[in-house]
């Protein structure tokens, strides 16, 4: 089983957290300053990324490399949601014990997909970033089990519907939740969380982050460009609506839509 962010791991993504920060500390932290993203993020985020500030080309390209490691834009993807071709691509890192998580995913989610994801513009890919223990884990992996019924988004939100702790999230009440999300073989569910394919997809999500650098959540990548916290629905907006007009100077991402 996947387990929380070990000094050993911490040490071994320290190259990367550094990069990570210069980036963000390199585009700009008016933004972060002007909605007081200290209060907005867990402790120890990084500050958001202002994405009108001017970069370098190779400032740029590190942008397009990171997208390209990050995007995955797998077909049937049940953790992601928007066209596989969206020009635009945010992947997000989240804990389901992280209150600022819930934020996002109640307050700024919904509009983003109202506004830029049905107009085909953004793809939404979510990764199990969990930081907070065994019981994060338990929801990360019911999360999982319920997209293998079709059942992520329903499970997810619901699960960020209140903030859940501890026994909040123990295996009968996830289930009672994956009931209420319309998970309809339960007994699947039940294997599907306790099972080596889920052993692997948390860790692919987990592994992913820590050579980011990740180390708080909700971070957010935007076609690359990170976002830390759960900033304003202004912020995402500005970011997705810059990182689209980069796009169209750019090659069409690949693949079809769902």
């Amino acid at each position: 089983m996947p387990t929380s962010a070990s000094p050993a791991r911490k040490l071994a993504a320290l190259g990367a957290v550094l990069a990570l920060v210069v980036a963000v500390i390199a585009i700009g932290v008016a933004i972060a300053k002007s909605t007081q993203s200290g209060r907005d993020t867990e402790p120890g985020a990084a500050p958001a990324a202002s994405p009108e500030a001017e970069e370098d080309p190779a400032q740029q390209k590190m942008f397009d490399d990171l997208a390209k490691r990050t995007s995955r834009r797998a077909d049937g993807d049940p953790l992601a949601v928007g066209k596989k071709n969206a020009p635009v691509v945010l992947v997000e890192y989240a804990d389901y014990q992280c209150s600022f998580c819930g934020r996002f995913t109640r307050e700024t989610q919904p509009e983003l997909i109202k506004k830029y994801v049905d107009a085909g513009t953004l793809r939404i890919e979510f990764r199990n970033f969990t930081v907070f223990g065994a019981d994060s884990e338990r929801a990360a992996r019911a999360s999982w089990a319920a997209g293998q019924q079709g059942k992520f988004w329903q499970l997810h939100d619901a699960l960020y519907a209140k903030t859940r702790k501890g026994t909040a999230l123990a295996e009968d009440k996830l289930v009672g939740l994956a009931r209420s999300s319309g998970v309809d073989d339960i007994d699947k569910f039940r294997a599907d969380m306790k099972s080596a394919d889920a052993d692997k997809a948390l860790k692919k999500d987990q592994d992913e982050g820590y050579q980011l650098g990740v180390q708080s959540t909700p971070s957010f990548l935007v076609n690359g460009r990170p976002v830390a916290g759960a900033q304003p629905l202004a912020v995402f907006s500005q970011a997705i609506e810059e990182a689209a007009r980069t796009a169209k100077h750019q090659p069409a991402a690949k693949g079809g839509g769902k």
